[in-house]
Parts: structure tokens; sequence; C-alpha cells
């Protein structure tokens, strides 16, 4: 996983690398120049045809922009390049003001512009620049661009639609701590950034306004990043999921790959535990038992053989209850799956708690089963235990409500599983995966696609299987490894179907693609 940085975590590993490890802040700025140069090289092939517009700030992050025009006017001395500074060098930056003069030195003089004016008498000069640089504001700012700033972004978002935006570091106007929008941003096309991602490149849905995000290292060793203090945030790759996809040992059987009890449906209902023991059962594995109202039993032979069933006593209304199953229902269970379909009624719940409180092991709650957890309920557990809330049935849970949960969703999932000691997937675009220490792994891919009833289902299904076939790994890598191949798997589904026309089975059946591609 790799590590994602706040502002602040960037700044003490900026000092750290300069001031405790002895690498000067010019030579930081030179590799991310040169990081910049060959993304903009590689975002315009024909770049020594185009006309180029850099946009550079006073602080630091400008200083990278007017080290990017020096690179470039190194590598095409005739290239048709316009760089305009938002101050002049007396108000720079040391390391940005030295960047201005050496630029100086190559016989291509900065557009100082200071005021909105000289800015809108420069625009029919610029009109045609075909590759913008938008190097004016970096990490760290802390409130919407205003000012000149806000207006040269509000101009590149209008004015420039037919330019490739390459941001460095950061798009303009964005901030780096959350997926909250500050104001307007500069709209990228692509954005290079230093050393690690920043929390808002990687959250919804400031994540939108980065484009195609490139991480350059510049010098800062990992074991910098690795010294931080304080809980971690890390962002799931495909890496992440190799090794919960990686090849069977030719020696094993079913046995060796756990068994799923997926506990939930109804007479009437049986559809959503049917998806999530199928789910279970594509994601690898071995044995899946669905136990369900006996009403219900015939909908999940009749779709699925391959799944075991127990048939649970029916209550008049087809649903379950507390005496629905004997002593012998969770026993060789290595997973228990609780909660779809399976009814929010008083007697409902009260088979809910009773397996939470009498299943050793890891135990997956999602949908009906989630109102086991909910505010001033939740009962001990020896296992681990995983909760798949959406943002609503995050609320409920949280005792907020989902407008709130929205707009705190980092905060919200990592108090909330610090506080009851869980493992939280907070659903939604860049799922969240909490852990009780306070680290949270957001997750790269989805689609709005698999915004359709069941995808909740198969996700619980699949975290169950790989929890069930990898006992020793840490929960946390293993559910974000389960969220990773759930939202690959959605991704496939809709290249091959469309986002409008999939279901949650085509996620299910995906699955195969997906873990085909992280075994690779």
């Amino acid at each position: 996983m790799r590590r994602v940085l706040t502002a602040a975590e960037m700044r003490e590993a900026d000092r750290i690398t300069i001031e405790e490890r002895r690498v000067p802040g010019l030579v930081l700025m030179e590799s991310a120049a040169a990081a910049v140069t060959r993304q903009l090289r590689e975002a315009a092939p024909k770049l020594r045809h185009l006309r180029v517009l850099a946009l550079c700030g006073k602080g630091n992050n400008g200083g990278d922009g007017l080290a990017v025009a020096r690179q470039l006017l190194l590598l095409h001395p005739a290239l048709d390049l316009t760089t305009v500074a938002l101050a002049p060098a007396e108000a720079m930056s040391p390391d940005a003001r030295t960047n201005f003069r050496m630029l100086e030195a190559q016989d291509h003089s900065p557009r100082v512009v200071t005021s909105g004016r000289q800015w809108r008498a420069l625009l029919p000069e610029i009109a045609g620049s075909k590759l913008v640089l938008d190097a004016m504001l970096g990490t760290g700012l802390r409130g919407p661009a205003r000012g000149l700033v806000a207006q040269v972004v509000a101009d590149i978002n209008s004015r420039f639609q037919s330019a490739t935006v390459v941001a460095v570091d950061m798009p303009s106007g964005l901030g780096s701590d959350s997926g909250t929008l500050l104001g307007e941003s500069a709209r990228a096309d692509r954005t290079v950034t230093f050393t690690a991602p920043k929390a808002s490149q990687v959250l919804a849905p400031a994540c939108e306004r980065v484009g195609r995000l490139t991480v350059a290292r510049i010098g800062t060793a990992d074991s910098v990043l690795d010294a931080l203090p304080g809980p971690r945030l890390l962002l799931s790759e495909r890496a992440d999921a190799r090794a919960f996809a990686r090849p069977r040992d030719p020696a094993s059987h079913k046995g060796s790959y756990g068994h799923v009890l997926a506990v939930g449906g109804s007479r009437s209902k049986p559809g959503a535990i049917l998806m999530a023991g199928m789910a279970a059962l594509r994601a690898g594995a071995g044995l899946v038992t669905v136990a369900t109202a006996a009403g219900a039993c015939g909908a999940v032979v009749g779709t699925t053989p391959e799944l075991m069933l127990e048939p649970g006593e029916e209550r008049a209304d087809g649903s379950l209850g507390p005496h629905s199953f004997g002593p012998r229902l969770l026993r060789g269970k290595s997973v228990v799956a609780l909660g779809p379909g399976l009814g929010r009624a008083g007697r409902n719940l009260e088979l809910a708690t009773k397996i939470c409180e009498d299943h050793p092991g890891p135990l997956v709650l999602d949908a009906d089963g989630l109102a086991a957890y909910e505010a001033g309920r939740a009962p001990s557990r020896r296992g681990p235990t995983v909760l798949t809330p959406h943002p609503a049935e995050m609320a409920r849970l949280a005792g907020s409500d989902t407008a709130a949960v929205q707009s705190r969703r980092l905060e919200t999932a990592r108090e909330f599983a610090a506080r009851t000691g869980t493992h939280l997937v907070l659903k939604g675009q860049r799922t969240l995966v909490a852990a009780p220490d306070g680290d949270v792994v957001v997750n790269p891919t989805g689609t709005p696609g698999m915004a359709t009833a069941g995808s909740g289902d198969i996700l619980t299904g699949v975290i169950a299987a790989v929890l069930a076939q990898f006992p020793a790994e840490p929960v946390l890598n293993a559910v974000a490894a389960a969220v990773f191949l759930h939202g690959r798997a959605g991704e496939l589904a809709a290249r091959a179907l469309g986002e409008r026309s999939m279901l949650a089975t085509d996620i299910a059946g995906h699955l195969a693609g997906a873990f085909l591609e992280a075994g690779s």
C-alpha cells in the first residue's frame, strides 16, 4: 500500500530531508522539475510545436514551475513558451527566487503579473496556448483560492478548455487534507505530485480534479515516511491484491480454503444472501453454506447448486428468528457473513446478535446484520468484526445523518473503527477501509455502474471468502484486497456491459478476471 500524506506530514518529511538528511531544497526542486518535464513530454509528444504557458506562484510550487520552464528551454531552445510569474522575484520564496534568476540567465524573462488588470491584458496574447503548466499553489493552501490566483484558476477552466493542463504537485485551489472542495480549483488533465499522494488526490470528490496522477520520488527516503508518527492514510494498489490471488498449492483441497457461512434472506427475499454466497464461491472459498429460511432454499439450489444449505425454521412472515437454527450452525465455519436480506424486525436482530456473540472467528456484517452494531447495541466479540455500511447505514451506526457522514467520510470511518474495535468498510466513491488502530485504506477501484441492487451483497461474500482463505494475513490487508478486487470486477463488468446495464451478479461473474489480473 502506498502512504498518503497530509500537508503537515509532507512539510515534516521535507524538513527531515533538508535539515536532517542534508538534501538541499534546490536539489529537491530540480528533481521535481525533471519529473514534471518528463510528464509534459509524455502528455504532448509534439511539445516543441506547441504554444506553452507556465503559470508560477510565489512559493516553492512556483519555484518548481520556473525550474520546469528552464528545463523545457534547455531541451527545446526555440519553444514557444510564455512564463507568467504572479509575483516579482523579490516577493518569492528563496528557492523560487533562485530559479527565477536562473531562468533569466537562460535569456527567458518571466512576465510578472500582479493584478487582475495585468492578467486580463495578457489573455489575448496567451489565448492559443495548448499546454498549460499550473504551478501557482501547492500543498500549503488552507482555504479557497482568492484574488488574482482565483481569477487565473477560473480562466484556466473557462478559457483554456482545449489545452492540456498539467498541475505541479497539486491543482491550484485544491486543498491537501480532505476530499472536500474548498472552492474553485484548476481542472488538471495530469497532476505530478512529489514523494507521496496527498489526501485530497485520493479522496472523493476532490480526486476528480486531479486527472491522471503520477507520484514522483524526488529525494525523500522511504525511511523518512515510515517514521512519520500517527495513524496512516494508505492507498490500495494492484500489487497489494497479488498476495491474495497467488497460485494455489497443488496438494490443496477444498478444506484448505475455508468454510464460509452466509446467514440471511427470507422466503420472500432470497436473492441477497444467495448473491453473497455465490460471490464467496467465486472469490475462492473452499466451502460455502447458506443458512436461510426453508422457503428460500429452492431459489438457492436452482441458481447455484455448488452452495450447501442450512434450512432455517421460518417465522410466520417467512423470516428467520433466534430459534431458527440449532447449535451446530456455527460448527466448523471459518467466517460468517451475516445480514443480507435478514430483516430488521426484533426477532431477526435477536438471531443476528446471538450469532455475533457465539461465533469465535471473523464476522462480516452487512445490511440488516449491521443493526446488531447500531449505537449502544454492539456485542463484545472475540474474533475480528468487519462492518460494511453504505453512508445511510453509517449514519445510523454513528448516530449521525447521511450528509454529515459524507462531509467527514475519513474522520467518521476512523473514529468509529477505533471506538468499536472493528474494521469498517465505508462504501461509496473511493470506499474506505478503517482499522481499529486508526489506519485507513482508500480504495481506487470501482465504477458508477456498481450503484445497483446487490453490489454490497457481492462485496460481503468476497470479503468473507478472502478472510476464510487467508486467516494468517492481517485483517486490514485482506479486507482492503477484497474491496480492491470487488471494485476491479465492477470495472471489468462495466467495460463488457456498460454502466447502465450491468447487474450485481455481473460483478460476481467478473471476479475471475479481477483475480487473474491481480495474480499476473
